[in-house]
């Protein structure tokens, strides 16, 4: 698969196989990850990848807690935007229709929505962290690592979905996981598994169009 392949056909994958994934697999795909860009090679990235029991285990702590409050961060801010807060509006009305969920059916919107503490039936979860005192340079550090594992997870022919939902749970997972609230903040989760062949994972997601975000100066 080359670069172009990987990354028209990555997604947000909302519903998994329960098929495993290797452990040879997610070292491969993590070993060349090392390599993302990272200002002045700070590497500020850390994380914990669990499958099996212990991914179950700490499903079952979720689906027995209440959310944090706070959350661990705000990741909504854009909303007090209204032309981003359309963009998710429209991406929502396109998802749940491809479900065939209906705007005013708030039980089932919940019901999929709870789906986020299983990661969508994913078998392998990516817990990604970093130390507290790392500031906006590193956490765009983080996101190209990240960026970096969801292609290299296409091209071994996996799929993934980023989970910045984890949030909700951050101390739980943390407590879980054995690291330390008071030093980390959890940034996401990251699903990782192989993609079932369904409306949630195939309904076409709208994107800007690229002269309305990006100017090109000086070009002939």
């Amino acid at each position: 698969m080359n670069v172009t392949d990987a990354v028209l056909s990555r997604r947000s994958i909302r519903a998994f196989s329960d098929e495993p994934v290797s452990l040879d697999v997610l070292r491969r795909v993590l070993d060349k990850a090392r390599m993302a860009p990272s200002g002045c090679n700070f590497q500020p990235w850390e994380a914990t990848v669990l499958t099996g029991e212990p991914l179950k285990a700490l499903q079952a702590k979720m689906l027995a807690s209440q959310p944090q409050d706070p959350e661990e961060y705000n990741w909504s801010a854009p909303m007090q935007s209204p032309r981003h807060a359309a963009r998710l509006q429209e991406l929502g009305g396109l998802m749940y229709g491809a479900m065939g969920i209906a705007r005013d059916d708030a039980a089932g919107r919940q019901a999929f929505m709870n789906q986020n503490v299983t990661s969508f039936g994913a078998p392998v979860l990516l817990v990604c962290y970093f130390e507290r005192f790392m500031e906006s340079p590193q956490w765009s550090d983080v996101g190209m690592w990240l960026q970096t594992i969801m292609l290299l997870l296409r091209e071994e022919g996996l799929d993934s979905c980023p989970q910045e939902w984890m949030g909700l749970y951050a101390r739980l997972i943390k407590d879980h996981i054995g690291v330390s609230d008071e030093t980390h903040l959890l940034f996401c989760g990251l699903s990782i598994g192989k993609r079932l062949d369904t409306a949630v994972n195939t309904f076409d997601r709208p994107r800007v169009a690229l002269d309305e975000q990006v100017k090109f100066v000086g070009f002939e």
